[in-house]
């Protein structure tokens, strides 16, 4: 390690900033918004800050020579877009001891400047030696997803309570496990949560710190939404969550490659099953999850698209909710919007288009509970999950009820995933639609909409099944005119 990572308070006293162009109105706004005192030396006679705010600093353009001036007190040198001017720079600020920094210059650089995520009171800086801003920018970006937004006001709220807890838990090592509950449990939830009143009640609540610090950690469930299937669409709360799991319960559309982003010394424990099979039951789900959060553990109940979009996301709540267990909710991509994002579906489309209607069509028993008579307005997107096994019954329920048999149709599968499918054609041929995706997970979407697919435009016929299905459609379209 060649460069120390340091801190530096920039309101201990003014830096001299030196440059000219895009340069150093980017090292402005970066000092600017850290309440820097600066003194500027534009070079190329430009004083506008072109929109940037001071925020918290103060800036101060100076005219003469750098070189000349008098730099008592100066705690910092910044060089941006100084030319050769820059060495120079560089020479007498360290024969006044002054730390200096000439951009793209490590050679008169005593410091190097990282790239750097902000989040208030938390600051990562990231540096490669100079070798290489873009892997430091990059990693700034894989970081900057991981980190909560409010990551900062969590440290600020703790700031707030340190001196008080301090005062009432004197041994370090208890008041460290305080914080570490604080953190990870319920108060911290409600700081990242953007409730900052609420974790002061819980504070304030605490009748006896050192008995909190040295309590058992009580549990908590987090229902997430894995999506359909590509493990990218995981929202950021998502993957945070997944790394913060120490058990994960798993639906079995849940794809390997999402799995894959958990805690590498996470517990995943199978609880979904397919139609058809045999599972373990909702009530033993439900059990599951609040045995692992008495015994204090950080649980995940992980689901394929959305747990609150036929998931039975509501039942579990229910049961977390009378058990007084903590819970909070992760939303995912639904099936419906992955499949209208993969294949250029638009659910909905202006004076085309105007409601969405989702189903499920497990079984009969949810078929025989349709109203196919509400389903029948042409400008109604039908979407139906786990409709196919029962897409014989949807189909003659929506043609009895007076839907066209032309109305364009399609069977999308394993929606996002490497092995995706989609077979689009009419009402009239559901069946012949759901055989060509070759299994599922698989969405149906009934409406005018699916003709505005990607797919349904694609004219070669070696590159999609369904080609046949469209140009048939089309013609009966054209006779039908």
């Amino acid at each position: 390690m060649r460069f120390l990572p340091v801190f530096l308070d920039l309101r201990r006293g003014p830096v001299l900033v030196i440059g000219g162009g895009e340069l150093l109105r980017a090292k402005l706004r970066l000092l600017l918004a850290a309440g820097a005192s600066i003194r500027c030396y534009a070079i190329d006679g430009y004083r506008e800050l072109g929109g940037i705010e001071p925020g918290q600093g103060q800036i101060a353009f100076v005219d003469g020579d750098p070189l000349a001036a008098e730099w008592t007190g100066v705690i910092a040198v910044f060089c941006a877009g100084a030319g050769d001017l820059g060495a120079a720079v560089a020479a007498r600020a360290r024969a006044h001891g002054i730390p200096v920094n000439v951009m793209d210059d490590i050679d008169n650089s005593s410091f190097i400047m990282p790239a750097i995520v902000d989040r208030g009171d938390v600051v990562v800086a990231i540096g490669t030696g100079g070798a290489s801003p873009v892997v430091a920018r990059r990693l700034r970006q894989q970081i900057e997803a991981l980190l909560p937004s409010r990551i900062g006001e969590l440290a600020g709220f703790i700031g707030r309570w340190r001196k008080t807890i301090h005062q009432r838990i004197p041994q370090f090592a208890l008041r460290r496990k305080f914080w570490e509950r604080v953190v990870d449990g319920p108060i911290g939830a409600q700081v990242l949560a953007g409730h900052p009143n609420q974790a002061d009640n819980l504070l304030e609540n605490i009748d006896n710190p050192s008995d909190f610090a040295g309590a058992a950690q009580p549990g908590h469930v987090t229902l997430v939404g894995a999506g359909p299937g590509d493990p990218d669409l995981l929202t950021l709360k998502a993957l945070r969550a997944l790394q913060d799991a120490d058990t994960i319960f798993y639906d079995d559309l849940v794809s390997q490659e999402v799995l894959d982003r958990a805690r590498r010394d996470a517990t995943l424990v199978s609880v979904g099953r397919r139609a058809g099979q045999p599972g373990i039951g909702q009530d033993e789900i439900n059990r599951r999850l609040i045995v692992a959060a008495n015994l204090g553990q950080r649980c995940v109940r992980l689901k394929g698209g959305d747990a609150l979009l036929f998931g039975r996301g509501g039942e579990e709540i229910a049961a977390l909710r009378d058990a007084g267990i903590s819970y909070s909710v992760v939303p995912g991509i639904t099936a419906a919007l992955g499949a209208a994002a993969e294949f250029d579906v638009p659910l909905t489309f202006r004076n085309e288009a105007l409601r969405v209607s989702l189903l499920t069509a497990h079984a009969a028993k949810d078929v025989a509970a349709i109203d196919f008579s509400a389903l029948t307005d042409e400008k109604t997107t039908l979407v139906v999950y786990m409709g196919m096994s029962a897409a014989a019954q949807i189909r003659a329920g929506l043609l009895a009820a007076g839907r066209s048999p032309l109305t364009p149709a399609g069977v999308f599968a394993r929606v996002t995933r490497p092995n995706s499918k989609a077979a689009l054609g009419t009402l009239d041929q559901l069946l012949d639609l759901v055989a060509q995706v070759e299994g599922g997970p698989a969405i149906l979407i009934i409406g005018d909409v699916v003709a505005h697919a990607a797919p349904w435009h694609d004219t070669d016929s070696n590159s999609h099944p369904f080609t046949p299905l469209t140009q048939k459609l089309s013609e009966m379209l054209a006779a039908a005119e």
